[in-house]
């Protein structure tokens, strides 16, 4: 029998260009898990609805620990046409986070737009 309180509730990303209206489809990301030697866990790019799909959504390789999880805004609206300053005010956006308890499911909305992003922890 498993233990429910020791299976992983995982990390899900949901990111919205807010300044378009529109789920952030193809902005990527890297999710690292840090300490003493950092590395990183999932990397990709958003889907059509703005979620990022990737096994750490179901608790798979989630453990206790320090993440920092880096979007790539910039590259997102060059990719997307979208006149920015050069520099981008807004080109990585990074947030650093901490799980405690890893049964527990963390979901991130990350809303953004080329002046600055809003990001939480949201319902599980």
């Amino acid at each position: 029998m498993t233990n429910k309180s020791t299976l992983a509730g995982g990390i899900s990303i949901h990111a919205v260009d807010i300044s378009r209206g529109i789920p952030a489809s193809g902005l990527t990301l890297r999710l690292s898990l840090l300490g003493e030697q950092p590395y990183e866990i999932a990397a990709g790019a958003c889907g059509a609805t703005g979620q990022f799909d990737h096994p750490i959504t179901t608790g798979t390789g989630v453990v206790r620990g320090v993440y920092e999880v880096a979007f790539d805004c910039g590259a997102y609206y060059r990719a997307a046409k979208i006149e920015i300053p050069d520099p981008a005010f807004l080109d990585i956006a990074t947030f650093r986070f901490g799980v405690d308890r890893v049964s527990e499911h963390f979901h991130l909305p990350f809303k953004f737009t080329p002046w600055g992003f809003s990001l939480f922890r949201g319902g599980a």
